[in-house]
């Protein structure tokens, strides 16, 4: 199982900059990757390709773009690029997104979801492995006249969905490499998702799915303060029905019920539980909500875990 970490530095003076000052230090703590969330601001793709070319010690991943809004083919050029940047290191993630992101945001109807991630994996996988595609689904039409080839990113590039209810598992199952469960607690994961996952991809004849666990946490003592700042800002996931659901599965109510607060015994042995649960990877997400100095203890436990 390796170790990673969620960096967010949207708030710093540059962006861009800040990143690759917290990558080099996440590395230096043994960490193994870094992964960018995508909202409207910074583009993750061009993010990941900048900071893991410029610390090559990492592997980089974006965490995840949504598939409303965007077309396979920009995705596939901005993927391959990043991939031939990093030297095979880059990681995308899709998402199906939310209905209030998707329609106020884009002005697009939230309609037939897991149809639509479907045909966009479809027409991603070919574009990606073989620089071309010949896909007319219902929604999408992915059928370049030119090469959509990125030179450098031969390799292809890993897919995984930010995936946890039934339909969108079996989806990736069968279509990516691996899904990015967020709030998903072990229970969760051991019980509901790891099972339906490994099901779908067995019967589409796939490989073993990664699973990347997005767990947030950090290492403090001051555990009910933390754990209250953790409350305040995950509220916003517990109006979204799937990261509700996620957290009941858990055994949780509140989405700051699935964090992982606490020392450094206490956090490993979470980190541990969710080995034992499935996961093949875990990503710490919100690890500087206590302040800088428990963010760096949080990032020196998690690389020691790595190691």
């Amino acid at each position: 199982m390796t170790v990673g970490v969620a960096l967010n530095a949207s708030d710093a003076e540059n962006q861009v900059d800040a990143s690759v000052d917290l990558a080099r230090e996440a590395a230096e703590a043994g960490l193994r990757s870094a992964w960018f969330g995508q909202t409207f601001g910074a583009d993750s793709p061009q993010l990941a390709a900048i900071v893991g070319r410029e610390e090559p010690r990492l592997h980089v991943g974006t965490s995840a773009i949504p598939v409303f809004g965007r077309h396979p083919l920009l995705v596939s050029s901005q993927a391959q690029t990043a991939q031939a940047a990093t030297h095979g290191r880059y990681h995308l993630g899709l998402a199906l997104g939310t209905k209030l992101i998707t329609e106020s945001g884009f002005g697009l109807p939230f309609e037939r979801p897991i149809a639509r991630l479907r045909e966009f994996l479809t027409a991603l996988r070919q574009l990606t492995r073989t620089g071309t595609a010949d896909f007319h689904g219902e929604l999408l039409t992915a059928a370049p006249p030119i090469s959509a080839r990125v030179p450098g990113a031969e390799s292809g590039v890993p897919l995984l969905v930010a995936a946890m209810g039934p339909q969108a598992l079996r989806a990736s199952g069968e279509l990516a490499d691996g899904i990015l469960p967020y709030l998903a607690g072990p229970r969760a994961l051991e019980e509901h998702i790891v099972p339906a996952l490994t099901a779908a991809a067995a019967a589409a004849g796939r490989p073993s799915p990664r699973i990347v666990a997005l767990v947030p946490g950090v290492v403090t003592d001051d555990v009910e303060a933390v754990r209250a700042k953790a409350t305040e800002q995950l509220a916003f996931y517990e109006q979204i029905p799937s990261y509700a659901r996620v957290v009941e599965l858990s055994g949780g109510r509140r989405a700051s019920d699935v964090a992982v607060i606490g020392d450094e015994r206490t956090v490993a042995a979470e980190v541990r539980r969710y080995r034992d649960a499935g996961a093949t990877e875990v990503v710490f997400t919100s690890t500087d909500i206590a302040g800088e100095a428990d963010r760096r203890r949080t990032w020196a436990l998690l690389g020691e875990l790595a190691a």
